[in-house]
């Protein structure tokens, strides 16, 4: 199923805006208390889902398998300020994980050889994968606005 879509921008800009940012996703959990956590997460957007990684201990995964019902943020962290947001289903799955860990560090810090990399790529064999599958989504783009009223 297709997540439905709101705000300015097209189902393929709110594609491309999700394959070619870099900026961290605002995933937000519910705790068994009912009140939100909101974790940064990396990710890669490829045919409509956005793929993630976790240590099988993290509290993040924890989080998910009580329940795997998510709001998300991938915005700007600066003026102007656009972005997209959504609510989703996320799920856990063993295989996969060290190997987007792989491709999340390529992304995000360019490579495998810094000491984060391999610290956590020394820990691999214990990571999920993370499928998150939108149902909602929301773009917003202030660059106009902002910059209209900034003359």
């Amino acid at each position: 199923m297709e997540a439905s879509i709101k705000g300015p921008w097209s189902r393929q800009e709110i594609a491309g805006f999700l394959q070619d940012c870099r900026y961290p996703m605002r995933l937000a959990c519910v705790g068994a208390d009912g009140y939100p956590r909101v974790v940064s997460v990396w990710f890669i957007y490829q045919q409509g889902q956005l793929f993630c990684a976790s240590h099988s201990s993290s509290q993040l995964v924890a989080l998910l398998r009580a329940n795997g019902r998510v709001g998300f943020e991938i915005a700007t962290n600066d003026p102007p300020y656009f972005g997209v947001r959504g609510q989703a289903d996320a799920s856990l799955t063993d295989s996969g994980g060290a190997a987007m860990l792989e491709r999340l560090l390529e992304r995000y810090l360019g490579g495998v050889d810094s000491p984060l990399a391999k610290w956590l790529l020394s820990r691999s064999e214990d990571e999920l994968l993370i499928t998150v599958t939108p149902r909602r989504l929301f773009s917003w783009d202030y660059r106009q606005r902002m910059e209209d009223s900034s003359g």
